[in-house]
């Protein structure tokens, strides 16, 4: 009497390398991805010939309506107080004077008239922004 060995099954492929492999990935996108809040505005820069690019901490939003944004406040006294406190955050127990004052960066609308913005750089600098970088995109 002969007694055969049952047949066996193949042993399970393992999914611990493709959980690895997921993990890595999770991983990666998540140190290379830029996470920004949203724009409290949509705003469409003006076009000009210039291509230098504006870089701060500080971002205010103009809407075509004249409305002002910065961050999550809305209304000009608001903003204009939020953006004071945000400029003495960012220059702490010392104080900002001259080249140390941050600049601020305008995202104001293209449709938004010159006389709006020219109104509004006064009170900027009456909080302290003496450099105030608009931002455009090129033609």
């Amino acid at each position: 009497m002969s007694f055969a060995d049952p047949p066996r099954k193949p042993p399970a492929e393992s999914i611990v390398p493709m959980i690895n492999v997921v993990f890595l990935l999770l991983i990666f996108f998540l140190m290379t991805a830029q996470i920004a809040p949203p724009e409290p505005i949509a705003v469409e820069p003006p076009e000009a010939s210039s291509e230098q690019t504006a870089e701060a901490e500080l971002t205010l939003y103009l809407g075509p309506d004249g409305t002002l944004a910065y961050r999550e406040t809305e209304g000009e006294q608001a903003v204009l107080q939020a953006l004071e406190l945000a400029r003495i955050d960012l220059c702490g127990d010392g104080g900002c004077e001259g080249t140390e004052v941050p600049p601020l960066i305008l995202r104001a609308d293209g449709k938004t008239p010159a006389a709006g913005i020219a109104r509004l750089l006064p009170q900027l600098a009456a909080i302290g922004f003496s450099d105030v970088q608009l931002v455009t995109v090129p033609k």
